[in-house]
């Protein structure tokens, strides 16, 4: 897609936040280290928070797939971790899983990230969606100290992303049609989801890792944030 398309029909650029605006890997990775260490678990770090990702993504894929009652992140999250100290055969109480699913809050953001939306928010309003829950998005807000002009919780659609309604409810919240929206995102299937609700989409690839093959491909791929702030501002 030209830029230029970009420059003249988007008004909102749109973040998902945990691994995109935040470092959720790199970050949580620190406090797990020394939390594992003191445990006596001599495995890899990186690896268990990769667990405990991606258990964490799959139990919250499930719920959005029911479309019931939305089931809390913070509750998923405590599955998850639960779950992973179960495989690794680490012993652990209920504060543990509570300590370590509360660490997420207090995610920073990549050291890009800042002026990149700085320079963004001198074209463009900047919104949060993200899977997180409302109280959870409030406490990062003091953590991460990125004014956002709006944060908006997946809550309010009754469902995890990708799910389209999470996309819809959005742009609805914003009275934008979803093609007036840029969504932001360092993961595929959030772009692909976006991109399908009829979102332009801008995949951040920090991970120098192929998008894949599927019809939802992203209007932009750059290495970081400040590389999107360049072309589209």
């Amino acid at each position: 897609m030209n830029f230029e398309t970009i420059k003249n029909n988007v008004k909102v650029c749109m973040f998902d936040q945990y691994g995109t605006v935040v470092d959720m890997q790199g970050g949580l990775t620190a406090i797990a280290a020394p939390f594992l260490k003191a445990k006596g678990w001599t495995g890899d770090a990186n690896a268990f928070v990769t667990w405990w990702r991606r258990t964490h993504f799959e139990n919250s894929m499930i719920d959005a797939l029911l479309h019931r009652k939305h089931t809390p992140y913070r509750e998923i999250g405590h599955r998850a971790v639960a779950h992973v100290m179960d495989r690794a055969g680490i012993k652990y109480t209920q504060e543990d899983v509570r300590y370590l699913v509360g660490e997420i809050e207090k995610l920073k953001p990549f050291p890009e990230v800042p002026p990149a939306l700085e320079k963004l928010q001198t074209k463009y309003k900047l919104v949060v969606l993200s899977n997180g829950d409302p109280d959870m998005l409030e406490t990062a807000k003091q953590y991460h100290n990125i004014a956002f002009d709006r944060v908006i919780s997946v809550a309010e659609a009754n469902s995890f992303k990708p799910h389209v309604a999470t996309y819809t409810k959005a742009a609805e919240l914003l009275a934008l049609k979803p093609d007036q929206i840029l969504f932001v995102a360092n993961h595929a299937f959030d772009c692909i989801g976006a991109k399908s609700a009829g979102m332009r989409t801008a995949f951040i690839d920090r991970r120098h890792r192929p998008f894949g093959e599927t019809p939802h491909q992203p209007d932009i791929v750059v290495p970081t944030m400040q590389d999107l702030a360049d072309v589209i501002v």
